[in-house]
């Protein structure tokens, strides 16, 4: 279950100056309606991650369950929109401890730092270990880089028994790795073409290693499905929840000034759902000179790091809390404290964790800043597949509020190309030559 209580973002909470009228959000009911039907219609097309709860699971979970019994440990070879998603289910929906006490053991291979890619090395025994490389084009820089020390490092110690060892999610017709892995006879699972990266958690993209760490995908499924059909059918402004968060983030963004979009878990398990929908909203609506800042901080600790900012600094944010209910394990205060902090005496971790989210959110109100909470009434499949579909539903819908292609991400793209110019791609031999004019190293300190 999935409530959303934005009380702390409207006016007659925080004034008319921060906060939304609620006249204002109703005066966008023609608009959600016109929008609703476009995008109804869109989701063979640009929404088509809309369809991705209703797939077939079957191939993922039986090829997961090969890998369960047959490694020792799992990585996934990917970045951005192709580690995000794994990455934020394995916390969201594994036990804390999972790599210490479980198998086969996850890591995430995304940057280029050596010492990174050094240190998930000596922490795996690279015979017993099945590699997952991840990159819809098949040709992102850091993946293929990565993919490409492994795969000798495979052939090294494997000979042609190396294959074994890899499977690939990428492109389903086109691109490198679809090309090499269909020469090398490698398992594939396809992307569907329609659907961007930082869409595709939903898809074999999260789903194949959401199955090998046990995670019950059928469920993640069900909740997401349960989202679309609750926001397929409820066109009202105030009973979407997709659309509600949209226009309260649009609203807040365009006629409130809140330019930064915090989002502050009070459950450390969801530290990496924030990392996903950071890439989310900032790669879908930071384009022609519009979007908000998404700003990650984490429940209670970030109140002793940020709160201070966020109350007396400049008036520019807003603040999305997500509260969970109920947690697997509790630990209560003991009795017979000292007096000064006998206070504590018969309370719990987890009723102070809530009680501090309360005390944030009054503290906030007090200063006029707009937050809304999304409270889930435990983490679970179910729970965080319908958070995963609101989101992305959110940022589609956003997408015409702002007028811009949430889908595509031209900024990216333009650093990519100096990339491959950099490194002597052929065909880029222009963009190298427009790098050396834009690129100057002039004011610099040092200091040894």
């Amino acid at each position: 279950m999935i409530k959303i209580d934005y009380t702390n973002a409207m006016a007659e909470t925080i004034g008319e100056r921060d906060g939304i009228l609620r006249e204002e959000l109703l005066s966008f009911r023609h608009f959600v309606v016109e929008t609703h039907t476009l995008i109804q219609k869109e989701k063979e097309r640009k929404f088509y991650f809309c369809k991705l709860p209703y797939q077939d699971t079957t191939e993922i979970k039986e090829f997961a369950e090969h890998i369960r019994e047959n490694f020792e440990y799992f990585v996934v070879i990917g970045i951005g929109g192709s580690s995000l998603g794994a990455k934020m289910l394995f916390e969201s929906l594994t036990d804390l401890n999972y790599n210490i006490e479980k198998s086969p053991k996850f890591f995430l291979l995304e940057n280029v730092d050596p010492e990174k890619f050094d240190s998930i090395l000596r922490q795996i025994d690279i015979k017993k270990t099945c590699f997952n490389v991840v990159t819809k084009s098949g040709s992102t820089v850091e993946t293929i880089a990565n993919f490409s020390i492994i795969l000798s490092m495979l052939k090294k110690e494997l000979g042609d028994r190396y294959r074994e060892h890899l499977v690939f999610t990428t492109d389903p017709e086109k691109g490198f790795l679809r090309k090499f892995g269909a020469s090398e006879g490698i398992k594939m699972f396809g992307i569907p073409p329609k659907v961007g990266g930082r869409f595709s958690v939903l898809s074999p993209v999260g789903l194949l290693p959401a199955a090998v760490l046990g995670i019950d995908i059928d469920q993640l499924l069900a909740g997401a499905k349960k989202m679309d059909l609750v926001c397929s059918i409820e066109e009202h402004v105030e009973h979407n929840p997709a659309y509600l968060i949209a226009l309260i983030h649009y609203i807040t963004n365009m006629r409130r000034g809140k330019t930064i979009s915090v989002m502050m878990p009070y459950a450390e398990k969801l530290a990496s759902f924030v990392d996903w929908y950071r890439q989310l909203w900032a790669e879908s609506l930071g384009k022609d000179g519009l979007g908000q800042t998404p700003v990650k901080a984490i429940g209670t600790v970030d109140q002793h790091s940020q709160i201070q900012l966020y109350r007396d600094g400049i008036r520019d944010k807003i603040i999305t809390f997500i509260q969970v209910d109920k947690m697997n394990t509790d630990y209560s205060i003991p009795d017979e404290l000292p007096e000064d902090i006998a206070y504590l005496t018969g309370h719990s971790l987890h009723e102070i964790l809530n009680k501090e989210l309360l005390g944030t959110k009054a503290a906030l109100i007090k200063s006029k800043v707009p937050n809304i909470t999304v409270i889930l009434d435990e983490i679970n499949p179910y729970n965080i597949g319908m958070l995963i579909y609101m989101y992305e539903l959110a940022t589609g819908f956003s997408g015409y509020l702002y007028k811009i292609n949430p889908f595509d991400q031209p900024a990216v793209e333009e650093g990519k190309n100096f990339t491959y110019a950099l490194m002597g791609r052929k065909g880029y031999e222009e963009k190298l030559e427009e790098f050396k004019e834009l690129y100057r190293e002039k004011y610099r300190i040092e200091v040894q």
